[in-house]
């Protein structure tokens, strides 16, 4: 740790910034990552025509209304610790920790799929992954690696979000044109109510399409806030829309499958039977790539969020020394032991967890949102969402709904955990050290 809290002043100050391109990667990664994971929409839809106008209607009232408030107020406060500071600012430091904690722990948690993913979609060509003895050396090797990367630096992560995009991308375009001959529309339109799982259904949807606000949280590591943020976040909405839509619009206007087989993975398949054998390995690939990158993403978020958090006077001082590369090296292992210690638990358990986890916090950030526009009306807003207070409210009210449907969605173990958690506000948050966050 001496090596960080050596490293002098200058050598961070100059360290790269994050440009637009490596922004909407990290944005995509943060979101998205890719089609991978958004079969069982079709199955819990009953059909391909629940997933198709999902993937169509949910970025109207969802992404967009997030990825504008997020615009408008990452600008605001181009800060290091993004939505803290906004609850914190609105609702004081009580609720900015609250924040903070619920939403580095759904983001922590979402992180732990992603090493166990990568060795899923290996394991179909090395069996040895299958194996106990071989598979947790293979997941500490994957964190350490990933961990190490994000260590030496936001733009090495951002540019490898962009070539890992690329990558992850490419085989599902391609796979579009090549089944341009074979689509059939109506097939489009098939749905059977009586296999509808509501609760599967909009929790796929709802995970596929939030984060959007994560990005917010490295404010402070981009280059030019104010114009970079909203661009990105708009190349980010138009490239995830679309890298869903694509892939299913092809699969399921081409195949002629039964709901029921369209599970996590299933686009190797539908490679395979769409292109052959070398598609369905790229795809493959491309799926462990992804999961990568999804890691790199998730884990720069958390880290520079505990960061933020620190710089506020809400964590120890630890967690905001910098090493040399300009990276919070005490937060980024923070938040890698947590991913290391959650593996454990099942897709379904983290996903039900992590959403409402996510749930509460969105709440709260577009209460945020309305009370700074009546609060602070003077408040600087390089980029500012083209409506007055009523209709700030209108554009969060059909969200708003759709995350308390998720909550209400949820089992009776995700209830009893969230309501019986310790207050860890009482155990750790630290007097400040420095006046909270003025304007």
């Amino acid at each position: 740790m001496g090596e960080e809290e050596g490293a002098s002043t200058s050598s961070i100050k100059t360290n790269p910034k994050l440009t637009l391109l490596p922004l909407i990667a990290l944005i995509f990664y943060e979101v998205s990552g890719g089609p991978f994971g958004i079969e069982d929409s079709v199955r819990a839809g009953g059909g391909p025509l629940l997933s198709l106008l999902g993937f169509m209607v949910f970025p109207l009232f969802w992404s967009i209304p997030e990825a504008l408030i997020t615009a408008e107020l990452a600008t605001s406060f181009p800060e290091n610790g993004g939505y803290v500071i906004w609850i914190s600012s609105a609702f004081g430091p009580f609720w900015g920790f609250q924040e903070g904690f619920w939403k580095w722990f759904s983001g922590v948690m979402d992180n732990a799929l992603y090493p166990v993913l990568f060795l899923d979609y290996l394991k179909h060509s090395f069996p040895i992954f299958n194996n106990m003895i071989a598979r947790i050396p293979a997941l500490l090797g994957i964190a350490v690696s990933l961990t190490y990367l994000n260590y030496r630096g936001l733009h090495i992560v951002g540019f490898s979000a962009v070539s890992l995009a690329v990558f992850s991308l490419l085989p599902f375009l391609v796979m579009g044109v090549i089944s341009i001959p074979r689509i059939k529309p109506k097939q489009w339109l098939v749905v059977d109510f009586n296999k509808v799982d509501w609760r599967g259904y909009f929790n796929s949807m709802f995970w596929n399409l939030n984060y959007w606000d994560k990005a917010s949280t490295l404010a402070g590591e981009v280059e030019n806030p104010s114009k970079t943020f909203p661009k990105a976040l708009l190349g980010a909405v138009v490239l995830v829309v679309c890298s869903y839509l694509i892939p299913l619009l092809a699969g399921t206007g081409t195949l002629n499958s039964p709901s029921s087989e369209w599970t996590d993975g299933y686009f190797s398949e539908v490679g395979m039977l769409i292109g052959g054998l070398w598609l369905k390995w790229w795809i493959q690939a491309a799926a462990a790539m992804s999961n990568l990158g999804l890691f790199e993403a998730e884990m720069s978020g958390d880290a520079f969020q505990l960061l933020g958090m620190s710089d506020m006077g809400m964590l120890p001082a630890i967690f905001s020394s910098r090493s040399k590369y300009g990276t919070p090296t005490f937060s980024i292992l923070c938040s890698a032991t947590g991913v290391i210690f959650l593996s454990w638990m099942s897709f379904q358990e983290i996903l039900e967890f992590l959403n409402f986890l996510y749930s509460i916090g969105m709440l709260l950030e577009f209460a945020a949102f309305i009370k700074l526009r009546i609060k602070k009306p003077d408040l600087h807003r390089p980029y500012r969402v083209p409506l007055e207070t009523f209709g700030v409210t209108m554009l969060c009210l059909p969200p708003a709904l759709l995350l308390v449907l998720v909550m209400c969605l949820a089992s009776a173990t995700t209830f009893i955990i969230i309501w019986t958690r310790p207050d860890l506000n009482k155990k750790f948050r630290m007097k400040p050290r420095l006046v909270f966050f003025q304007i």
